[in-house]
Formats: structure tokens, C-alpha cells, sequence
């Protein structure tokens, strides 16, 4: 853990973080659109569980090591980004608009949260009747064909959940803010480096894992919790990449000899927009 007072913290960790952004390029530019556009051409279910094992593993060792050795080394910094994100003029107004509420700040907040819940469950048990579901960027190649695909869809799910809020919600701001000492470069950044990553997915993967980025971000910084972000990312997920192929298309009655279970309507057409194997 590097000490804040030492002069050579910054450019410490400005090496640090120079070093994790060219790796995180470099894969995503690279080795990720290169594998996903093979993926796709995939029709074989064993040929596409090595390849999900593969992606799980490298996404646990490469974002969830990072994730570590960042967190060894700014550690201290985390607090500090928070009180100054807690200094910001609408996030200390809206915390006193909140306080002074009494019970109905929390209790819209609860309505807005189980609003939201039960919203995505309906539009997914009413698409079970559609032929189209509206779908944002390339990730139907992700979505599981059959029952022996569907734990890897929640392994993806849920690793991506866990390894990359701690990553991009918890680590990388902290770094950044040792850096740089602004909290809104912090923000900023870890939002569009996230967003930036689903490269392979095309342009319409990228914007919309950059609102969700920001999603996560508010979620986080609003509960003061990087656990809440983690539940919320690997639900999200889940429904992505295990309740839609389920509800939506049934797969898990295809017990995985390759073959689409899908006749009248194809994966190309789910809403998977928060799908992803990074």
C-alpha cells in the first residue's frame, strides 16, 4: 500500500494504472473481438463450453487480480474519493433532501427499486408471446442454446458481477483519484474505460454498457455499499444470460446436442444489453 504523503504516489500509481489501461485495450481491441467473431461461427456445444470456461477463468484471474493488486495499492484512497464525491453540490443536496424526507425518501426508493424489478419481469413473461424483443449490440452469440450451456451463462453472470464492480466501481476510481485527485475524472473514466471494453459487441454494446456503467456507479456511490452494485450487475446479468433464454425461449428443455431450440423466434432478437464476457 503506497503512503499518500509520499510525493511519488501519484506517478506510482499513474504507471500502475498506465499499465492496467494498455493491458485492458490491448485485450479488448485485440484478442476479444478477434475470439468473439470466432465464437459466433461456433455451432459445436462442447467446442462453446471450452471457450465460455476459458472466458470465465480469464476474466476471474485477469479483472479480479487486477481488481486486487490495485485495491493492495490504493487502498487509502478509496475513502477519500468517496467524501469528495459526498462534496459534490447536487449529491449533498439531494443526501439533505433525503435525510429531511423522514420515511418517504426510503419508502419511494423501495417503490422505485420494486417498480423497476417487477417491470423487467413482465416485459420478459409478456416477450414469451412476441416474435421480436428489442436487443442492444452484438451478444446473441452469448446467450446459452441449451440446458448444458445455461450454468455457464450464470457463472459468466455472476463473475462479471462480482469481479468487475469491484474492478471498475471500487478499484479503478481509487486509483484514479490518487492520480489525478478529482473525483469527477475518477467517475468519469472508469465509466468509459467499462463502457469502452465491450468493444466486441459494436458501437450500440458500448453505449449501452457505458449507461449501465453509470448505472452501477450511482448505485454504489448512493448506498455507500460496492456489495449492493455486485447483487444488482449480477442480477442484471442473470436475467440476460439465464432467465430470458429460459422464459423466453425455453432452452432449458434442450438437453445440448448443439441444435437451436429456437424455431419462430432467433437469440439475435432477445434484449440482452447487459450480457457480457469480460
Amino acid at each position: 500500500m503506497l503512503t499518500p504523503a509520499s510525493p511519488l504516489t501519484p506517478y506510482l500509481l499513474a504507471l500502475l494504472f498506465l499499465a492496467l489501461l494498455g493491458f485492458m485495450v490491448f485485450s479488448a481491441v485485440r484478442k476479444d473481438r478477434r475470439e468473439y467473431r470466432r465464437f459466433k461461427r461456433m455451432r459445436s456445444t462442447k467446442r462453446r463450453q471450452k471457450v465460455l470456461r476459458k472466458w470465465v477463468r480469464e476474466s476471474f484471474v485477469n479483472f479480479g487480480g487486477a481488481a486486487v493488486v490495485v485495491l493492495l495499492l490504493s487502498w487509502q484512497f478509496v475513502a477519500p474519493f468517496r467524501d469528495s464525491v459526498e462534496d459534490w453540490d447536487f449529491v449533498r443536496a439531494g443526501r439533505q433532501a433525503f435525510d429531511d424526507s423522514g420515511w418517504l425518501g426510503p419508502t419511494l426508493g423501495i417503490a422505485l427499486v420494486a417498480a423497476i424489478g417487477v417491470g423487467m419481469l413482465l416485459g420478459i413473461v409478456l416477450a414469451r408471446n412476441e416474435t421480436e424483443v428489442m436487443s442492444i449490440g452484438d451478444v446473441a452469440a452469448l446467450l446459452p442454446r441449451n440446458r448444458a450451456e445455461l450454468k455457464y451463462g450464470a457463472a459468466l453472470a455472476i463473475n462479471a458481477g462480482v469481479v468487475e464492480e469491484l474492478l471498475f466501481r471500487l478499484a479503478l476510481p481509487a486509483l484514479i483519484f490518487g492520480v489525478t485527485g478529482n473525483s469527477i475524472a475518477a467517475v468519469v473514466a472508469s465509466i468509459v474505460i467499462f463502457g469502452g471494453l465491450h468493444v466486441y459487441q459494436g458501437l450500440p454494446g458500448i453505449v449501452g454498457a457505458t449507461i449501465l456503467g453509470a448505472i452501477f456507479m450511482a448505485i454504489y456511490l448512493a448506498t455507500g455499499s460496492i456489495v449492493v452494485a455486485i447483487v444488482v450487475h449480477a442480477l442484471f446479468d442473470l436475467r440476460s444470460l439465464v432467465v430470458i433464454p429460459v422464459v423466453v425461449f425455453g432452452v432449458h428443455k434442450e438437453l445440448g446436442n448443439g441444435a437451436p431450440v429456437v424455431k419462430k423466434k432467433t437469440e439475435s432478437d432477445v434484449d440482452v444489453a447487459g450480457a457480457t464476457k469480460a
